[in-house]
Order: C-alpha cells, then structure tokens, then sequence
C-alpha cells in the first residue's frame, strides 16, 4: 500500500477487497462443510471448536467497551454483548449454540468444559480476545468488520446443510437466523467509524492489518480442524474424538 491517504470510499474498497481475497468463505473445510462432503463426527467436531469462538465474544467486546470513551460508543457495543449472552439464562447467541450442538449429539457439559478443544482453536481465539485489548479502540472496531462478509456465509451455510445433511434441520441452525440482521447493523457502525477515524495513512493502514489479522483468525481455526480431523486426520491428545 502506498502512503497517500485513501478516501473513505477508497478505505472501504480496500477493505472489502481484503474480505473477497481472504474471508474463510473460502477455505476448503467450509466449502466441504456446506458441500455436504463433511462426516457427522466432524461436523460435530466444527460445531464444538466453533462454540470456543462464540463463547469468548462477549469477553472480547467487554475488553473494548471498558475502553470507549463516551456512552454513546459504549451503548453501541453492549448490544453485541447482550446478542451473545443474551438477557437472561437461555437467550442470546451462546445459547443457540449449545442448542446447535444438542442437536448434533454433542453432551453440553462436555462442550461446555472445553475439554475437546483443539489447541489451535484455543490459541486463535486467544489472540484475537488479545488484540482486541491490546491494540488502538480504531484497530480493535476495524478486526470486527469479517462481519461484512458474513451474512454471505451464513446464507451458504445454512442452505447447503440443510440440503446437504439429514442430521440437520433448520431449528439446529437457528443461531444463524438472528445473526442475519445483527451482523449487518454492527458492520454498518463499525465501517461508518472506522471510516471517519482512520485520517492518516498509518492509521488507514493499522484497520487494513485488523482485518487482515481477523481474516487470519478465522481462517487459522478452520486449518486446524482441517489438519485434525480431514486430512491428515492427525487428533491432538486430549482433543474431541468422533464416535
């Protein structure tokens, strides 16, 4: 990238096209996933690494929301928490979840323990909860915009496993019903700032790499499942075994 300052328009071009090149859309375990090319057991084995990620949501955005300077920023963000813890016990996105999980044959408690996570798995999420701590309130808000992309994937997902799959029905897969508006409303104000703040092209710069590392994150959980349980198949100790 060179170092003239981009418009806004041209920031949200560059951005997007980081998505069409690197959004784990394209990664090959999805497309077997949605493909109907994908077991039950590592189905279940996507389902219950998956569940680490959204379970460590609302852990990463209350790191930011401790940082934001003004009660309008922090209202803003306290939806996406109360999306994923939801209101009260049995709501929110973790919650649908768990009932995906159920409805693969998985044992709650046993997800719930973490006890079958990959290593990888932990280690990518880990480092994006990180990030999102560590780095600028503008780097932070610029690694949640993957959710541009996502009402694609969701769309994919869900239409090709249902079709796909006689395991699967649509109230295993209702987490992804609310997801198709909440994703676009979070997307829309996290693009919104991240164009308005982003003056300089360091900072341009700085959002440009957030996304890329968010990509990298997404793309590095579905290589470990890829490498455990595909090919070559090669489980970690410890690690979700499918029956």
């Amino acid at each position: 990238m060179s170092a003239s300052l981009l418009s806004p328009d041209e920031l949200e071009a560059a951005l997007r096209a980081i998505g069409a090149e690197r959004y784990h859309n394209r990664h090959p375990f999805h497309r077997a996933l949605h493909d109907g090319k994908l077991t039950k057991g590592q189905v279940q084995a996507w389902a219950l690494n998956r569940y680490y990620y959204q379970a460590r949501i609302p852990a990463k955005d209350a790191t930011l929301l401790a940082r934001l300077p003004t009660a309008e920023l922090r209202r803003e963000w306290r939806r996406r928490i109360e999306d994923h813890d939801g209101n009260e016990p049995g709501t929110g996105g973790i919650a649908r979840w768990l009932r995906l999980t159920d409805g693969l044959g998985l044992n709650r408690e046993y997800v719930e323990s973490l006890d079958g996570l990959l290593p990888g798995t932990r280690f990518a999420v880990d480092a994006y909860v990180h990030f999102v701590g560590e780095k600028t309130i503008l780097e932070a808000i610029a690694s949640s915009l993957t959710e541009l992309f996502s009402p694609t994937i969701i769309s994919e997902r869900v239409a090709g496993m249902l079709r796909n799959y006689d395991f699967i029905t649509e109230e295993t897969l209702a987490y992804f019903t609310p997801r198709l508006t909440q994703a676009p409303r979070d997307s829309d104000f996290a693009l919104a700032y991240v164009k308005e703040h982003a003056r300089t092209p360091e900072q341009q710069q700085a959002v440009l790499n957030a996304l890329k590392f968010k990509c990298g994150v997404l793309w590095s959980m579905l290589d470990v499942l890829d490498y455990a349980y595909v090919t070559p198949g090669n489980i970690p100790p410890g690690a979700f075994r499918p029956s």
